[in-house]
């Protein structure tokens, strides 16, 4: 799809079905697929549902501010790129199309350990970067892996804490991914063990430190306890995400989670967005920034660069709209009395 189609794409809804028609079919299973049954992945849309907005008015809204800052790294934007693999299953340019958008925006790219391009090649790139770990078994691998992350200038290490033990995906054994040829994962080693470690805990953590100075960010918190936890054990933000649906079947949606959790640790949100109207509820509830992972890869399959490009210019445009309609000059005026509760009961549920 080139530029002047991409132009006729006109919600971020739109771009998934175009994907679905442009890239291999094993490839788009895997990355719309979920655990189980799929009810997490539909629940985190129907979140978004259950809160509508209360407008204010009569305010100067000429000059509409969209920046924030994440761990300190100033974004153009509160909408960052989540960690998702393997990107040259979608497109050739793979990773690279992505950081290039990412620079583009001025905002902030989570580089998956899964990724289809060298880390220290995506670096090179010269983004704003955050670096998703798994941390496996096999300590030498993971310790390879934060060391390299280090050296080539990623700004944190974001381990993802809620894949101890394999997931339940019943759609991957009906379709289980095919790598094309010369699409690998070249940031692991095929002759090492893979296994995701089921031992961690919060100690683990001094380890981690004790190689990296880097400021560690958890992925998958959905509870407040353990948001407290983590704000104790010294970690530097938290990702509120239960991966997109893609682990743990009927597991809380994660706007739904966030109010209870957003007072114990500078966060995220991953987990649903869709619309710049999401990004506005999310942030009222108390979300720092949102991060979107399979949209990302949908415009990167319709069209590379530029579709991510377009993608982004559908939730960017939307969540100024919504900004400046309900009165708010800056993010740090994005408050919780923005939002409430959906009085119709059955919000959500269709």
């Amino acid at each position: 799809m080139n530029p002047v189609e991409l132009a006729h794409v006109h919600s971020v809804e739109e771009f998934e079905p175009l994907a679905r028609e442009q890239i291999e079919f094993s490839a788009y299973s895997y990355i719309a697929g979920w655990a189980g049954t799929g009810w997490t992945v539909k629940a985190n849309r129907e979140a978004f549902a259950r809160w509508v907005l209360r407008p204010r008015v009569l305010i100067d809204v000429s000059d509409v501010r969209l920046g924030t800052t994440v761990l300190g790294t100033p974004i153009a934007v509160p909408v960052m790129f989540a960690p998702t693999a393997i990107h040259r299953l979608v497109h050739p340019d793979g990773e690279l199309a992505t950081a290039r958008a990412a620079k583009q925006l001025d905002t902030l790219q989570v580089l998956s350990t899964g990724s289809s391009l060298p880390l220290e090649e995506v670096a090179a790139v010269g983004h704003k970067r955050w670096f998703q770990l798994y941390w496996f078994t096999d300590r030498g691998l993971t310790e390879e892996l934060i060391q390299r992350a280090t050296a080539a200038g990623f700004g944190a290490i974001v381990v993802t804490v809620d894949s101890a033990v394999p997931y339940w995906r019943e759609g991957e054994e009906r379709v289980p991914l095919i790598l094309p040829p010369g699409v690998t994962q070249p940031n692991l080693h095929s002759d090492r063990e893979l296994a995701y470690e089921p031992s961690l805990t919060w100690r683990s953590l001094d380890w981690l430190r004790s190689i990296s100075p880097l400021p560690i960010v958890l992925k998958g918190i959905v509870r407040a306890d353990d948001a407290r936890l983590a704000a104790d054990n010294g970690v530097a933000a938290i990702m509120v995400s239960n991966h997109g649906g893609r682990q743990l079947d009927t597991s809380a949606p994660t706007l739904e989670v966030l109010p209870s959790i957003v007072e114990a640790v500078d966060e995220r949100l991953d987990g649903g967005v869709r619309r710049g109207t999401d990004v506005l509820k999310a942030l009222a509830l108390g979300a720092r920034a949102v991060l979107l992972g399979r949209p990302v890869q949908w415009g990167l399959g319709i069209g590379g660069e530029a579709g991510i490009l377009r993608m982004m210019e559908l939730v960017i445009g939307e969540f100024a709209s919504a900004m400046g309609l309900c009165g708010c000059r800056s993010v740090d005026e994005i408050t919780p009395a923005l939002v409430r509760r959906n009085p119709d009961p059955r919000a959500g549920l269709d």
